[in-house]
Parts: structure tokens; C-alpha cells; sequence
């Protein structure tokens, strides 16, 4: 593909694009709860645990019930994902890191949209995403965009 100077023009403005998301304050709060969440000895060592006993929980799982430690890794993990979600850190990583998906998936779309109505774009919700299996991007009787 030749270079022509809208391809560069387009480059440019994508890179003024990704500036602007690079100093967003959606960013901004991203990157202070990653850095918080990387000095947080606490919720790291819930995050380790969380790892170790995920490694247990997926050997359970390929014997179901019948594995002889099935009932204590299942309550051990429903108790550690506890205390995952209810840490104030990791909470507000996930937070941010949600908010930052959603406004990639809103510049996804007004993207993809000004080009055509019909270009299926990602949102991050499966139940939406797998809406049209057919791929059809016509808006036709599954409504998909």
C-alpha cells in the first residue's frame, strides 16, 4: 500500500487521538489505581492467593463433584473471589479499568460507524456480541449493528 498524504493526514489524526486518550481523566485514574494497586501488599496477597488457589479450583473442575477436595476448593474459592471484590483497592482498579474499556468501546464505535452502519464493532458484552451469529451487519431481523 503507497502512502498517500490522507493516509498520513488519517495517521496524524489518530495519533493526535491517542494523545488525547493518553491525557484523558479516564486514563489519569487508571493509571493511579494500577499504581496503587501495585503497592497495596495486601491486595496483592489476596491476588496471589486468588492465582494459587485458581491453579486448585481448575484440577477440581475436571473431575466435578467426584474430586475428594471439590466442596473445600469451591468454598475457599467463593471466599477468596469475596475477598477480591470487596477490597477497596482492587475494587477501584476494576472500576477504572471498566470505565477506561467503555470509552475504547464508544471511540470503537464512532470509528467504525462513520465509516458504516452495518461494521460490527466489539463491546465487551458477550451476550450482546454473540446477538447475530450470522454475521449479517444489516440491521435486518436480528437488529444487529
Amino acid at each position: 500500500m503507497i502512502a498517500t498524504l490522507e493516509h498520513i493526514e488519517i495517521l496524524e489524526k489518530a495519533d493526535g487521538l491517542v494523545a488525547m486518550l493518553a491525557d484523558s481523566e479516564a486514563m489519569d485514574h487508571y493509571r493511579e489505581c494500577k499504581d496503587k494497586l501495585a503497592h497495596d501488599k495486601d491486595a496483592l496477597e489476596l491476588i496471589r492467593r486468588f492465582t494459587k488457589l485458581r491453579e486448585d479450583y481448575n484440577e477440581v473442575q475436571r473431575f466435578g463433584k467426584y474430586h475428594p477436595n471439590y466442596n473445600q476448593v469451591i468454598k475457599a474459592m467463593m471466599n477468596i473471589k469475596r475477598d477480591l471484590d470487596l477490597n477497596d483497592t482492587i475494587a477501584a482498579y476494576k472500576s477504572a479499568e471498566e470505565d477506561l474499556e467503555k470509552l475504547l468501546n464508544e471511540i470503537s464505535k464512532s470509528l467504525a460507524y462513520a465509516v458504516s452502519d452495518s461494521i460490527k464493532v466489539p463491546t465487551g458484552d458477550p451476550f450482546f456480541d454473540r446477538g447475530c451469529g450470522g454475521g449479517c451487519g444489516s440491521g435486518g431481523a436480528c437488529s444487529c449493528h
